[in-house]
C-alpha cells in the first residue's frame, strides 16, 4: 500500500508524464498533485465536473457498471481521469505528452498505482 505523495511521484515515473493530482470529485478540490504545466485547481474543478457528468449520463441510461478510466485526446496531449474503487468519490488525473508515452501502458501503470493508493 502507498500514500499520496509516493504513488504521484511512482505516477511521474510514467514516460511523458507532466503532471498528475489526486481529486476529490465532490468537491473539485486537489487532494496532492506532482509535476507541472497544468493548473491542477482548474483541472481539479473541471474534471469533477466530467466524471459527475458521466456518471450522471450512465444513471440515466440505467448503465449500472462504474468506469474504469476516461480518455481525453488533444493535439500534444493525453488526459487520463482514473477512478478510485477502493476510495469512492475519488480519482487519479493524469497528464502525458502524446510524443512522448506509450497510452496503453501508461493506463496499465496508472490502474496498478490505484489499486496500491491507500488514503
Amino acid at each position: 500500500m502507498s500514500d499520496i505523495k509516493s504513488s504521484l511521484v511512482e505516477v511521474m515515473s510514467i514516460d511523458g508524464a507532466l503532471c498528475t493530482s489526486l481529486v476529490d470529485a465532490s468537491s473539485g478540490m486537489v487532494l496532492g498533485e506532482e509535476g507541472a504545466g497544468v493548473d491542477m485547481e482548474l483541472a481539479a474543478a473541471g474534471n469533477s465536473e466530467v466524471v459527475k457528468s458521466k456518471l450522471k449520463t450512465m444513471k440515466s441510461l440505467g448503465i449500472g457498471e462504474s468506469i474504469e478510466d476516461i480518455l481525453i485526446t488533444l493535439d500534444s496531449q493525453y488526459h487520463i481521469i482514473r477512478p478510485m474503487a477502493s476510495q469512492k468519490g475519488l480519482f487519479l488525473y493524469l497528464v502525458l505528452d502524446k510524443e512522448k508515452s506509450n497510452l496503453a501502458l501508461a493506463r496499465r501503470k496508472v490502474q496498478n498505482i490505484e489499486e496500491n493508493l491507500t488514503v
